[in-house]
């Protein structure tokens, strides 16, 4: 049985790359053992912004790295659209395994999302990585992802798009940065939306990208 958190395979360091190296022989949760592998955060390692997703998904689990399938390539337009430049933000998800049911024909991976207790368990790593980059600017992407930092009780309908903070009375999200936080969905949403819906659901992620990266400017 996996042990219950990813605290005990945390090495004490603020190197991303060695965070990234111990992150493999994690089982701070049973998820380990149906994904492809750990898909660590990636990007600038002084980077001022961190995007925060929700887990890896069937591309980047097996490819090792985060945001590269549709959902990557959408946010990769939607900052390119805020002036943001990509290879200067880093990039990881709230889960680093990916979660999935078998379709039940074939051998399809259908995306399932993380239950609390996977989330939580998972949440030391973040931590680590936030610890390491030190960002100015936090932008979450989902509501699992805002519920790993902001709390259960986050609602991300009522709070997108707006200047948050991290909560100063959660002992775990204890971090000695106090960086800038936007909530707003993830790129997948706008994916799943009906089509002639993701023009404007694509705008209002883009508008709030800017928003972020405008309380650092």
């Amino acid at each position: 049985m996996a042990a219950q958190g990813a605290q005990d395979f945390v090495p004490d360091t603020r190197d991303v790359a060695d965070l990234a190296a111990a992150a493999q022989g994690c089982r701070g949760c049973d998820l380990y053992q149906d994904a492809d592998q750990t898909v660590f955060g990636a990007g600038s390692r002084d980077a001022r912004i961190v995007l925060v997703g929700e887990q890896p998904g069937d591309q980047e689990d097996r490819a090792g790295e985060p945001f590269v399938g549709p959902a990557g390539k959408l946010l990769d337009k939607a900052l390119v659209t805020a002036g943001i430049d990509r290879t200067q933000v880093y990039v990881t998800n709230a889960v680093k395994h990916f979660k999935f049911t078998r379709a039940e024909r074939g051998k399809r991976r259908i995306h399932k999302t993380p239950s609390r207790t996977e989330v939580v368990a998972c949440r030391p790593w973040l931590i680590a990585e936030l610890t390491a980059v030190r960002p100015d600017l936090v932008v979450l992407l989902g509501a699992t992802a805002a519920k790993a930092l902001l709390g259960n009780d986050f609602r991300l309908t009522a709070h997108r798009g707006e200047a948050l903070r991290l909560p100063a009375d959660d002992a775990a999200v204890d971090l000695d940065i106090d960086p800038q936080v936007v909530a707003t969905v993830h790129p997948s949403s706008v994916l799943r939306g009906p089509p002639s819906d993701r023009e404007k659901a694509f705008d209002a992620l883009v508008a709030d990208l800017r928003f972020a990266a405008g309380l650092i400017r």
